[in-house]
């Protein structure tokens, strides 16, 4: 006989496995909303959209007596972008620039993409998420959608990546935004030098595979190139020797000059480093196509690469323009949700009303811009607002539990966000790097040891706090891990 469990509003990922003595039991993979509520109790329910900087920052900080944070997201793991350019070459491990949107207990995820928000029934229409079967990393909708309610809302969805609709660079060039990406771009490195060391592969062949061309000379790119250079000089000369010679790293601009956030001299310290240890950098330079084969510029023309790695900037997340145009206040071009300087979204009407803020609807992270406010967009830009709301929203919850008030986002004595810059930083290859923070600056071997020591201890989990040096001090005695998978 078979024992089969109580289906509720929504149960999914189940699976059945024999019974003793027969039959069959439907395990529960996760949960349904019924069994959600129930946890929830009398908390108020924030849910929060995406799994970045912002969203993974804010169910960390909430306080789980009076929240029950929900954090809905297509991938449930948050990741750690300045530590990608060093998965993508083998210095770290992919899991290293990870850490689980479920590590905290008592913070509740869905896998799933937010469809619609209804901002007067307070729910969220959502599409449960699944692996594509067409390409690895790439995460698809399964066609099954569900509501969820909330007490409040932050839309911390963030941005993609940015092209400006140059042609082939969707198809084509790799990114360097996500864990999928990182590990897309060390298959291809591997790939070039595979087939470069085939016999049959001419000298014009060579060439093309082991040229390497960045677009973008912000930090990104110029780390990836950094992290690139180093594993090409430090592990794959070694192994591949008769290809030492053909093997070049291009980055290119469209600005006068790269790393345009620091100051000039700065910026023309890592030109230096790289004319050093031979990267070509071609700023003023505008790409207008890209191949499989080559990229094509309105300067140069046509220039045979192996590989593509793109990192020009970034996108409005398709939500803001699909779910939230006519609902929530957003700046001209529609790319970002205006919000005050308490994080609050904005109510507008279809006819254009004037904009009046929401208490229970929030936006932070690079999908937000503060109204007169130009801030970067960063992580730290992010993880500060994160931290901040969490503590106001915990404040307005114990001001509700101790006075008996219904509990106010922006109270009486709470001061308005501000960002604080901590310094900005990049990676220049070869334990070099250069920082700055305000009028001080340092580059150099100690810039570099001030740069690994500020990702190390921003890392999230004590086992990545561990793994992560013994990973730099395993690779610096016996070399990357170059292996294909």
């Amino acid at each position: 006989m078979a024992t089969i469990l109580r289906r509720d509003a929504l149960v999914r990922g189940m699976n059945r496995r024999p019974a003793i003595g027969g039959g069959s039991i439907i395990q529960r993979r996760t949960f349904s909303l019924q069994e959600l509520d129930e946890k929830r109790g009398s908390r108020e329910r924030v849910v929060i959209l995406g799994s970045g900087w912002g969203g993974f920052g804010l169910a960390r900080q909430l306080d789980l007596k009076h929240y029950q944070p929900l954090i809905i997201t297509p991938r449930t793991y948050f990741v750690f972008t300045p530590l990608l350019a060093s998965t993508a070459v083998g210095t770290l491990e992919f899991r290293q620039a990870m850490e689980h949107s479920r590590s905290r207990p008592g913070v509740e995820v869905i896998r799933a993409w937010a469809e619609q928000i209804d901002l007067s029934k307070k729910t969220i229409t959502v599409e449960g998420a699944v692996q594509s079967k067409d390409k690895v990393g790439s995460i698809i909708g399964d066609g099954k959608k569900f509501e969820v309610g909330w007490d409040k809302a932050v839309v911390t969805v963030g941005a993609f990546s940015q092209t400006f609709g140059i042609e082939g660079a969707k198809d084509h060039a790799l990114f360097l935004k996500d864990v999928a990406d990182a590990r897309a771009i060390r298959r291809r490195i591997l790939e070039c030098f595979e087939e470069a060391a085939l016999p049959t592969a001419s000298e014009t062949r060579k060439k093309q595979l082991l040229h390497f061309a960045v677009v973008g000379g912000g930090p990104t790119g110029i780390e990836f190139s950094a992290e690139l250079h180093d594993l090409l000089s430090d592990d794959l000369t070694k192994l591949y020797p008769s290809l030492a010679k053909y093997h070049r790293i291009t980055v290119y601009d469209i600005a006068p000059r790269i790393l345009s956030m620091f100051d000039t001299s700065l910026a023309k310290y890592a030109e230096k480093v790289f004319s050093r240890q031979k990267i070509s950098i071609k700023t003023s330079h505008h790409v207008r196509k890209v191949t499989s084969e080559a990229v094509y510029t309105q300067e140069d023309g046509e220039v045979p690469v192996g590989c593509v790695v793109w990192s020009t900037g970034l996108a409005p997340n398709p939500l803001l323009a699909k779910a939230l145009k006519g609902k929530l206040h957003l700046d001209e071009r529609g790319s970002k949700i205006v919000v005050d300087d308490y994080l609050r979204a904005s109510f507008v009407d279809e006819k254009g009303s004037t904009p009046w803020p929401l208490d229970d609807v929030f936006a932070i992270g690079d999908c937000a811009v503060i109204s007169g406010q130009e801030l970067p967009a960063t992580a730290q830009v992010a993880n500060q607002q994160a931290i901040w709301l969490g503590k106001t929203l915990n404040k307005a919850a114990i001001h509700k539990a101790t006075e008996g008030k219904p509990g106010r986002v922006k109270i009486q004595d709470e001061k308005k966000f501000r960002f604080k810059s901590l310094g900005i930083m990049a990676y220049l290859g070869g334990w070099r790097a250069i920082t700055q923070s305000g009028s001080a600056e340092l580059k150099g071997r100690m810039a570099w040891v001030l740069w690994r020591t500020a990702y190390l201890t921003k890392s999230v989990s004590w086992r990545n706090k561990i793994l992560i040096p013994t990973l730099w001090f395993t690779n610096w005695v016996m070399g990357r891990d170059i292996n294909r998978f």
